[in-house]
């Protein structure tokens, strides 16, 4: 029998059924990411670096760069205005997509991953991220900053060299209000902190946990394998927390992706960071999500707001972490 389950940090249901699982064409194998001018040198990879796209930082020294961060050629937010709302008539509102958008390119190896990283580089990478954050907070029509990975045609990614994305937004998104909102409403303390407490105890969503970050399988899970990395460390703004627990939750996002590829080899991905807004000082935890791209929203989820997990997420984290024991 399908269940409701309440996902507490969008206030939205979703619906857990896995009988749908039976069926044999729910799960979208990869399609390879093609490029548009096959021709073309990777513009991301060693030697091809368009002079165009100066870095903005880099991790190594000149031609033996290990991470860049570089301004995206096609920026969807770019501009120093603040956002100015303006009225077209009784019902259309707009305002200029101002703010900033790069391009993380995290490794120098075209067919490389997070997945596959070192000790050394987990923690580079997630230095950077609180670099260009704390870079971000300071400019002053940036309010809130999108960290993406995609990984895959499917999860949006055009190129196929492993990067990521940081979006300087002018405006809090909806998603983030949401989340904001549900720390304030919950009674218990920090809710991240207490999703932490009971999983540890049931442990039949836990994939992984270390000293610095617990890998959850979430109850309220909207698709199938969708995995949330929870700092065991309470900071409100990803930049708040230390190096050490930084280059932790590094390492967990990689094993999280090791074990997803343990089960779908070179699966499409999204993942998300999520931290409190620029200038916020409410109650937050901030954390990632990890969503493999193994079905598609349909007409009902669109439709409604509803998403429907035809892989319990019981059943997700059990095989996520034997994979990740027999590894």
């Amino acid at each position: 029998m399908s269940q409701l389950r309440l996902n507490p940090l969008t206030g939205r249901w979703v619906t857990i059924n896995a009988e749908r699982a039976m069926r044999p064409t729910d799960f979208a194998t990869r399609i390879q990411t093609v490029e548009s001018d096959p021709s073309r040198p990777c513009p991301f990879c060693p030697g091809h670096e368009d002079p165009s796209a100066p870095a903005m930082l880099t991790v190594g020294d000149g031609d033996d760069w290990k991470m860049r961060v570089i301004p995206n050629l096609y920026p969807a937010f770019d501009g120093e205005d603040s956002l100015a709302v303006r009225n077209l008539g009784p019902v259309h509102v707009m305002a200029e997509a101002s703010g900033t958008h790069e391009v993380f390119v995290f490794t120098r190896d075209h067919h490389g991953g997070i997945d596959t990283f070192g000790d050394d580089s987990c923690g580079q990478i997630m230095s950077v991220l609180k670099q260009r954050l704390l870079e971000h907070a300071a400019t002053r029509n940036i309010r809130y900053t999108q960290a993406i990975v995609n990984h895959g045609r499917e999860a949006g990614a055009s190129l196929s060299h492993p990067h990521g994305q940081l979006l300087g937004l002018p405006f809090v998104p909806g998603e983030i209000l949401d989340e904001e909102r549900a720390f304030v409403r919950f009674e218990g303390g920090c809710i991240l902190c207490a999703t932490v407490e009971s999983e540890l105890v049931s442990g039949e969503r836990v994939v992984l946990a270390t000293d610095d970050a617990v890998v959850v399988c979430p109850f309220w899970s909207g698709g199938p394998y969708e995995m949330l990395v929870i700092p065991r460390h309470h900071d409100q703004h990803l930049p708040d927390a230390s190096d050490e627990s930084l280059a932790g939750v590094g390492r967990a996002i990689r094993d999280a992706l090791a074990h997803l590829n343990a089960v779908f080899p070179d699966v499409s991905f999204n993942l998300v960071f999520h931290t409190a807004p620029h200038q916020h000082d409410g109650p937050f935890h901030w954390h990632a999500h990890l969503w493999p791209k193994l079905t598609t929203v349909a007409g009902f989820e669109r439709g409604t707001g509803v998403m429907i997990n035809i892989v319990p997420p019981e059943q997700a984290a059990d095989e996520l972490r034997r994979v990740g024991a027999n590894a």
